[in-house]
């Protein structure tokens, strides 16, 4: 690279690094707000893992929020350029922009890559260890129960167990409630395994009002259920790294919605580079230009805004395709490849003189 490549990096990656920090202190300190599950860590696993706890939890927020501090960092990192004349420098000399945004751009690309196989994957797998579920209801199931709709062809149970292996694929305490006629209402196990198919109770008990208890032994409800869509019903998308999703996908998911949410997470978290490289190109489309005056309030505002805007529609296309109610991968690159279109399309339009 040039010195005028390592120029431009300099200036915008400090006031990029800066503004990510600044954000990532406001969201920590937000965080540290929650008294009841900082005590808690802290009583269960120490004083210094609840510190932990609260630096992986701002780390995950941070990165959620990285398209508005990434487009908000270069903006002040461009208006640091002009100011000091050395945009002004540069342009003079012949160099275009689309060379001065490379090596950004580059950059960008690979710390992002960096930050989602790496600090996205470590803060995931501390957070879903240390964070805790605040008191209270905060589902629609009791605290500690776990309860799953199972089917196989026209046979309907749901499955009800106060415990589980890491997984999901082995329940403890379990109860099995019929929904079509089945011979037994309720069948009563202290164990159940899930094994090719099938849901494998060792010992159980069957009841029915008219004819009372019936032991078994090596009972079996078939399912379709697979042991990778067991385990994303058990636990939450967001508590899975890229690596977890990337292979519980291939093993097979038979629920469409669940296989959705995961997808949808998966290619979320590929296309953030192309999500910041439109953030940083927008950055570049209204601070870049050449200006007359030094006056650079609308086109700063009219960035952060337009910022704002790829940013809900990001979210709102994570919610429709988690749901399943358009393509996860559309609902997942379309935002991204829409924020690099608009920076594009602004940063011709000026170059071409036409603005």
């Amino acid at each position: 690279m040039s010195r005028i490549d390592w120029l431009v990096l300099k200036r915008l990656g400090s006031r990029i690094g800066v503004t990510v920090f600044i954000f990532y202190g406001l969201i920590a300190l937000v965080e540290s707000l929650d008294a009841w599950r900082f005590n808690y860590v802290a009583e269960q696993n120490g004083f210094p893992m609840a510190l932990l706890m609260l630096a992986m939890v701002a780390v995950k927020w941070t990165i959620k929020t990285l398209p508005v501090t990434v487009l908000m960092g270069a903006i002040i990192g461009l208006i640091d350029l002009k100011a000091r004349h050395e945009m002004t420098v540069i342009k003079s000399s012949g160099i275009s922009i689309w060379r001065i945004v490379r090596a950004p751009t580059i950059a960008l690309l690979l710390i992002t890559f960096f930050v989602v196989l790496t600090a996205e994957t470590v803060s995931t797998m501390i957070n879903r260890d240390l964070y805790p579920t605040p008191p209270g209801p905060t589902t629609q199931t009791p605290a500690g129960e776990i309860w799953l709709e199972q089917r196989s062809g026209d046979m309907r149970y749901v499955l009800m167990a106060t415990g589980m292996e890491p997984g999901g694929s082995e329940l403890h305490n379990v109860t099995a409630f019929m929904l079509n006629g089945a011979d037994q209402e309720r069948i009563e196990a202290p164990q159940a395994r899930l094994e090719n198919g099938e849901w494998v109770f060792p010992t159980a008990v069957a009841r029915k009002p008219e004819s009372g208890a019936m032991p078994l032994t090596d009972y079996r409800l078939p399912t379709s259920s697979t042991p990778a869509e067991i385990s994303l019903k058990l636990s939450s998308t967001e508590d899975m790294t890229v690596f977890e999703l990337a292979e519980l996908l291939r093993r097979g998911v038979a629920d469409s919605a669940i296989q959705s949410a995961a997808t949808m997470r998966l290619i979320k978290l590929m296309a953030l580079p192309l999500v910041l490289t439109g953030s940083l190109y927008i950055a570049f489309a209204f601070t870049a230009g050449y200006r007359r005056s030094s006056n650079f309030g609308p086109a700063v505002l009219y960035g952060i805004v337009l910022g704002f805007v790829v940013f809900v529609i990001t979210e709102m296309a994570d919610r429709a395709g988690s749901t399943g109610v358009l393509d996860p991968t559309f609902a997942a690159a379309g935002p991204a490849l829409v924020a690099i279109v608009i920076g594009v399309t602004v940063l011709l339009y000026k170059e071409d003189g036409r603005a």
